[in-house]
């Protein structure tokens, strides 16, 4: 517990409880929707954004942020209106995205950057602003999510029956790839690029193990995304006090949150033999 006496590790574990919320949220709509790859798609396309930041002297991520809403609004135009299949898509926007970044970072002038934290994370480095800027995306999709929950929930069920009904599905489904671009750039200094589709997912699909319940699935999957990713930084700090080791908190969230998943679901499916 000494480690809450360190301002960084404070900013950490803020950072860290508040990407869980989005995740959550989003991370359950994206599960029910079937719709994980997209979340990969959409990360890797931000890395261009990354990279573009670096070439022009901006800030990384509000390239990145750029990239996810704009490489969202594409796919999910592109979904939408053309007879290409989402997967394709999701390679195309996965692969353009990756090779955009990597030029610009080798067009950029003087030394290459360090990568690292855009790659796996670097949760204990984040700053003040990063801790507004994933409050602010929290805010957006609660206040989304309040509003447009049925809506929402149509179009993540059953998009055909919701076209019969009248609901407007292609702005519900724009809607919905915002938020996941949004989301899923404001993850990546949690875990990284690499790593982003597992945490969105991961909490997720634990949930759905334990209830069909959309809201009931949002909620446990908050909570198991916050248990990770506090886990996981206490962890990083433990390892790196006790042993020298620098074991980077990104990388532990995903290997808990995966270990948590085999045991839920071995513990299910010995819940449903029992049953039967």
């Amino acid at each position: 517990m000494d480690a809450l006496d360190f301002p960084f590790f404070q900013r950490a574990l803020v950072a860290g409880l508040l990407a869980s919320v989005a995740g959550g949220v989003v991370g359950t709509f994206v599960m029910v929707r079937r719709m994980v790859s997209v979340a990969g798609g959409l990360t890797h396309a931000a890395f261009g954004g990354v990279g573009l930041g670096y070439l022009l002297g901006f800030s990384p991520m509000a390239g990145a942020l750029g990239f996810g809403l704009a490489s969202g609004m594409g796919l999910g135009l592109a979904y939408r209106r053309l007879s290409s299949g989402l997967d394709t898509l999701i390679a195309m926007v996965w692969a353009v995205g990756m090779a955009l970044g990597m030029l610009f970072i080798a067009l950029t002038p003087g030394y290459a950057p360090d990568l690292t934290s855009y790659l796996f994370g670097s949760l204990v480095l984040v700053s003040r602003d990063y801790i507004v800027l994933i409050a602010a995306v929290d805010f957006v999709v609660l206040v989304t999510v309040a509003v447009l929950f049925d809506h929402l929930r149509a179009i993540a069920f059953d998009e055909e029956f919701a076209e019969v009904v009248a609901e407007p599905v292609e702005g519900l489904f724009l809607l919905f790839m915002g938020l996941t671009s949004l989301t899923v750039v404001s993850l990546i200094r949690v875990v990284g690029v690499i790593l982003v589709i597992a945490l969105l997912s991961l909490p997720a699909a634990i949930a759905q193990h334990w209830s069909q319940n959309l809201k009931r699935m949002m909620f446990l999957a908050v909570l198991i995304s916050a248990i990770c990713t506090t886990s996981g930084l206490f962890l990083s700090f433990w390892i790196s006090d006790h042993y020298g080791l620098d074991a980077p908190a990104g990388p532990l969230i995903v290997l808990l949150a995966a270990s948590l998943y085999g045991v839920s679901n071995a513990f299910k499916r010995w819940k449903t033999e029992v049953r039967n």
